[in-house]
């Protein structure tokens, strides 16, 4: 890989972020794509975020991705953000053109995208989502937006689903019929009217999390999509049910995937990316 004076430079934001699997497969995405291009991490403390996003209209920074914890944050800094952006509240994207930077968020059209791939017609499924916080925000954004009609949304705190509701409003004046509100302990007794499960939460990523609830009544029915790239303890129960199950790696490939198409105006290799972002 030749870089010289004409190479643009991409990256990711976030802290802690050098464990990042989006530098592999978007730098393989630009050589793929003849695009003169690298992606770098960029590790940025919170304190820090504001110049740092001086810093990239400074340096001519094309674009980035924006990771925890400061999806929300980064928002207030921006010129202009896209439609999902002001209804999540979150984003993950950012266009540097000239100085002027625009926010997008591409976690919405990832899930959906990675949902596909083993649930290809979805709409007319019951969706219960565990977790009410940015992520789940994306996901519901993304489901609302296909037309899907009965979702179950649980959460220890559940004046965060009321606000999801509200906030949603604008993309659906029927949005009270679609979300319904749920307790997280009283998640088990939804599950039977459930097809879809989706984690969202953060639970999952340490062996020793407690379980969101008892992963034994799950149903061989149910499909289950937890967004951590790993098998959780949630997936590992579901397979063991012989539950179709997807874990968060095909919503990061097709969220980068739009990335890519956001800031080069040229189709993503997905092929290539998926490649990379398995071998990892």
């Amino acid at each position: 890989m030749l870089i010289d004076g004409k190479t643009e430079v991409y990256g990711i934001v976030g802290y802690p972020v050098r464990h990042s699997k989006s530098p592999s497969f978007q730098t393989a995405a630009f050589q793929k794509a003849g695009i003169n291009a690298v992606y770098l991490p960029f590790e940025v403390k919170t304190e820090d975020l504001e110049k740092a996003v001086e810093g990239i209209k400074a340096l001519s920074i094309k674009g980035v991705n924006v990771t925890v914890p400061h999806k929300e944050e980064v928002v207030r800094y921006l010129d202009e953000v896209s439609e999902e952006v002001q209804l999540i509240g979150a984003c993950n994207t950012v266009k540097n053109i000239d100085g002027y930077l625009t926010g997008y968020n591409t976690d919405a059209y990832g899930f959906i995208e990675g949902l596909r791939e083993i649930e290809p017609d979805f709409q007319d499924k019951t969706f219960l989502i565990l977790g009410a916080g940015g992520a789940s925000r994306a996901v519901l954004y993304g489901l609302v937006k296909e037309g899907v009609q009965k979702i179950f949304v649980a959460n220890r705190t559940i004046d965060k689903v009321f606000q999801i509701i509200k906030d949603f409003s604008k993309l659906n004046r029927f949005i009270q019929e679609i979300i319904i509100p749920v307790y997280l302990d009283k998640v088990e007794d939804f599950l039977s009217f459930a097809d879809i499960i989706v984690n969202t939460t953060s639970v999952g990523l340490k062996d020793e999390d407690p379980p969101l609830f008892d992963y034994s009544k799950i149903q061989k029915k149910h499909t289950v999509v937890d967004i951590i790239y790993r098998k959780t303890k949630l997936l590992e129960s579901a397979e063991k049910k012989g539950c179709m199950w997807q874990d968060g790696l095909p919503m990061l490939l097709y969220q980068g995937a739009k990335a890519f198409e956001i800031w080069t105006g040229k189709k993503a290799p997905v092929d290539i990316m998926r490649k990379v972002l398995q071998s990892d």
